[in-house]
């Protein structure tokens, strides 16, 4: 029986790596993820020998704020360290261009998560903005994609829906053509009966 996923399912589907509980938390991809909720995990072992004791991690290529660890009591999300640098949501697409960006300079984690920010700051702004700043083509798709596939409602407020143009029923003309007053006849549908239907001689 077809049944709607639960998170636990949703994060049981996101990619995996496997890392050490550092003291410092979890490195995953130059960036740092912590949280108090690691603390009984940091340097122990996973228990899970096929993979070098190392431990579980599932994380999103399409929100770097967070990654999620397989815990003895199930999993325990934990947020990236400088989210508050680049809180507007992003993923693994801008990081490696904002790091590209950088090579040779031998960036570290929080220059990458101020260029990321750059770049999507300057991609809210419109096209002229963007021409006086020299946006090159590639910073345009990679922000377009980047708002593209952020989470909805995350930093946008939710807008109460227009009611839908009402369509003129039979005897009704269009609007301005015919009488303001008319209205149209209602008919109902009746239940479908599968049983009688397979009794009907077509």
């Amino acid at each position: 029986m077809p049944v709607a996923l639960g998170p636990a399912d949703y994060i049981e589907l996101l990619p995996v790596s496997w890392r050490t509980i550092n003291a410092y938390g979890i490195r995953l991809h130059r960036r740092s993820y912590d949280s108090e909720e690691l603390n009984p995990l940091r340097l122990q072992p996973s228990g899970v020998r096929e993979k070098k004791n190392l431990w579980e991690v599932r994380h999103d290529s399409y929100d770097v704020s967070r990654i999620h660890v397989r815990g003895p009591d199930g999993w325990i999300t934990v947020f990236w360290k400088h989210l508050g640098r680049a809180p507007v949501p992003f993923g693994e697409l801008a990081w490696d261009h904002a790091r590209r960006s950088l090579a040779g300079q031998d960036a570290s984690e929080e220059q990458i998560a101020d260029a990321v920010a750059g770049l999507l700051r300057r991609a809210s702004r419109g096209p002229e903005d963007q021409e006086k700043q020299k946006m090159s083509k590639r910073d345009q798709r990679v922000a377009a994609r980047t708002r593209a596939t952020a989470l909805p409602g995350v930093h946008e407020q939710p807008q109460p829906e227009e009611p839908a143009p009402a369509q003129p029923g039979p005897g009704e003309g269009i609007a301005g053509q015919g009488d303001d007053d008319a209205t149209a006849d209602v008919v109902p549908l009746g239940i479908f009966d599968p049983f009688a239907e397979a009794d009907k001689r077509w």
